[in-house]
């Protein structure tokens, strides 16, 4: 999950020391990636904030779209490594 922060800060990044100024942090979902499992097929799907999608330029949208095909590719493929590591078939009688 992204963290939305204030942009308060010096060139490193760090924090500034303000006085009497609050920082309110605030979390919001920007991207999502779920990656699911029925018996033996994995499914890696992933959903971006509908209004950071609506912001995206055609050219920028796409350019986010092949990256998560990429990024759920390797999810996907390292979750099902894993379960079959951990949970292998059992052998067939046929």
């Amino acid at each position: 999950m992204a963290r939305a922060m204030s942009p308060l800060g010096d060139s490193n990044g760090n924090p500034l020391q303000t006085t009497g100024i609050e920082s309110h942090n605030k979390d919001v979902e920007l991207l999502r990636v779920l990656v699911s499992r029925k018996g033996t097929h994995v499914d890696a799907q992933w959903v971006i904030h509908p209004q950071l999608k609506q912001d995206l330029l055609p050219q920028e949208w796409q350019e986010v779209t092949d990256l998560m095909a990429k990024v759920t590719g390797i999810v996907g493929t390292r979750f099902s490594q894993v379960l079959t590591q951990a949970d292998p078939e059992p052998p067939s009688n046929a």
